[in-house]
Parts: structure tokens; sequence; C-alpha cells
């Protein structure tokens, strides 16, 4: 399974109920991920990390900065900033952020019809 896949795979998983995803599991995806980093994985690690930030807290800021920076220039490219610094500020909105639930509307709005390029093949 491609990278793109398996972040389709998510989508169609837990779609985009916040209230109803284990923030547990998005994190225990991405911790494997760090340890099992596949090259191209960016689009994959991004939505993870944009899951974790939509359930998240300032607690998850650490973990969001390793695989921001931890990874590699591809991945840490990927991984929004704004995340970092909205659960570092507890959501409020700033000349550098939006408000948090903009952040989250903007990630929900680009991932809403992903498909991976081979679906879009078809």
């Amino acid at each position: 399974m491609t990278n793109e896949q398996r972040a389709e795979q998510i989508i169609i998983k837990y779609g985009f109920q916040f209230n109803y995803i284990s923030k547990w599991e998005i994190i225990d995806l991405l911790q494997k991920e760090i340890v099992n980093y596949q090259p191209g994985s960016s689009e994959y690690i991004r939505l993870l990390c944009g899951y974790l930030y939509c359930l998240g807290d300032i607690s998850d800021v650490t973990l969001l900065e390793k695989v921001k920076y931890s990874i590699n220039m591809e991945v840490g490219c990927m991984i929004d900033g704004e995340w970092i610094d909205s659960l570092n500020n507890g959501g409020v909105e700033t000349q550098f952020t939006g408000s948090r639930q903009e952040i989250i509307d903007s990630f929900v709005l680009y991932y809403h019809n992903f498909r991976s390029e081979e679906d879009e093949e078809i």
C-alpha cells in the first residue's frame, strides 16, 4: 500500500468527527511512523499530525515538534508550525495563527476529498 493510500485509509477509518477518534490511537500511529519511517510518507505523517492537532492540547506539542524537527526536512516542511504554535498558546488567535477552529476547518477542508493518486487515475 502506498503512503497516499495509507493516508486515504486513515481518513476513511476516522473521518472528521473528532469527538469519536481516539487520540491515543493517533499517537500510537505517529510513534510507529517515527520508528519505522518510510521515505515518501510525509503526507501520511502530516495527516496524523493534523489529527493530533485537532484532538490535542499542549501536552502533544512535544510529539508534534519531534515529528517536525527530527525525521527529515521533507516531513518537517509538511507539518504546519501553526499547529504547534496554536497548541502552545491554548488555541488563541494570534498574528501568526488563526483561531483553533479556523485551523481545524482548514485541515478538514484540505483532506475532506483527499484521494490517493492511484485512485485518481482510475
